[in-house]
């Protein structure tokens, strides 16, 4: 994260630009926007954050809602929140961006929005706290508790944690120790049908934190969630995957697996990854050189390989059951998720490509994009940040004093 923060700084020192501005569009019936109105943006429109556009350091999403982190280790919320998952103490859709106080004043290192839920890490102390839906045990809290729009600590995380993933219905964290544990039963059902008449390995049932099998000789540095997947890397940069394989994200053979499986290095030209991104179920990773791979579902375009199909009759699932390089992307610095559509900063310029029902892609039209290709709108802006919702899209750019390209 810091890495970002001085690319950031250097960006706005060396083009001598003096105004930050959050963009947002696509989906937006529950203001996840930020923008103080529930219509979807086919196109960038900007969001009101006032002077605290200046000091964002990340930006992500869930289902209806939306997240910010500033340098100092804020965090601002909007958008739907009829299970609490704003932590604000309410259960009143917010329309812009609302300051998310944490008990005891603490800083917060990473947010992650689940469907209906946000998992928060904080900085100094690496505790984790959590917040709205808990229908599934997602909230690695008491299940007598339905849903909480107060913050709640997981206290039987009882290490320091490092990352943090929420997924569909579950949750996943990696620990300072390189442990790697997961809560949540949206995986369950799923298990009990694949594995069946074999027993449902209890990470993959459990709604407290329950520690997951097979990363006794590898350390685990990110942790990321699909929909009904799992996926850690590890400081060696071998990728782990476990969980759903219906549309071949997790490159196996079979359709379920419930324990993590390291993805071959050969698949990747070899190379380590410095970085993975999920979809609901698609994959990103980055590796070493700069390549870019993706691999999954890809009904709505969201791989981004040309050699795909992208029909979408009800009979028809298309998918890459194997990476893939987005030559494309070649490069990329940052890139982000949503569920079936995906953002990439390329040269400071930022490509969009996938489901574009509500215009999460920013182009102005409603079509998928099966490409990546730049987003016209924000081609002449210096792009400094990238985030995704499920259907929305945000990026932090930088303007210059005489600039005033937005609408």
């Amino acid at each position: 994260m810091r890495d970002v923060i001085n690319l950031r700084l250097n960006l706005m020192e060396g083009a001598q630009l003096s105004k930050c501005v959050l963009y947002t569009w696509g989906a937006n019936s529950h203001a996840q926007l930020g923008q103080g109105h529930t219509e979807d943006q086919a196109e960038p429109r900007r969001a009101d954050v006032g002077l605290q556009a200046e000091k964002i350091r990340c930006m992500t999403g869930g289902g209806g809602h939306s997240a910010l982190i500033t340098e100092s280790g804020d965090l601002l919320m909007c958008g739907q929140n009829h299970k609490g998952q704003l932590g604000l103490s309410h259960t009143t859709e917010v329309i812009t961006f609302q300051l998310c106080p944490l008990p005891g004043g603490k800083r917060v290192q990473q947010v992650s929005c689940g469907w209906d839920f946000s998992v928060i890490l904080t900085g100094d102390d690496g505790q984790v706290w959590a917040c709205g839906s808990n229908a599934f045990g997602q909230l690695g809290v008491s299940p007598r508790i339905t849903h909480s729009a107060e913050l709640l600590h997981v206290k039987t995380l009882n290490e320091p944690v490092t990352s943090v993933a929420a997924g569909l219905r579950h949750t996943l964290a990696s620990t300072a120790s390189g442990c790697v544990y997961q809560w949540g039963t949206g995986l369950s059902s799923h298990a009990k049908r694949m594995l069946n008449p074999q027993p449902v390995p209890a990470h993959l049932s459990s709604k407290e934190p329950c520690i997951v099998p097979g990363f006794d000789h590898v350390t685990s540095q990110k942790v990321v969630a699909g929909s009904t997947h799992c996926i850690c890397l590890t400081v060696e940069g071998d990728v782990f995957l476990w969980g759903s394989n219906k549309h071949g994200q997790l490159v196996s053979e079979s359709l379920f697996l419930p324990l993590p499986v390291a993805l071959d290095r050969s698949l990747l030209q070899g190379e380590r990854v410095i970085d993975v991104h999920s979809g609901w179920t698609h994959l990103v990773a980055v590796t070493e050189s700069g390549r870019v791979f993706t691999w999954g579902r890809s009904n709505y375009g969201q791989l981004g390989q040309t050699n795909l199909s992208t029909e979408k009759e009800s009979d028809t699932v298309t998918s890459s059951g194997h990476p893939v390089e987005v030559k494309a992307l070649f490069g990329a610095t940052q890139i982000a998720c949503g569920s079936e559509h995906n953002l990439a900063l390329v040269g400071g310029r930022i490509f969009s490509w996938g489901w574009n029902e509500h215009g999460m892609c920013g182009d102005g039209s409603l079509f998928d994009v099966t490409q990546p290709r730049s987003i016209p709108h924000l081609r002449d802006a210096s792009a400094l940040l990238i985030g995704c919702g499920s259907g929305h899209s945000m990026a932090l750019c930088s303007l210059k004093s005489n600039e005033d390209s937005a609408s």
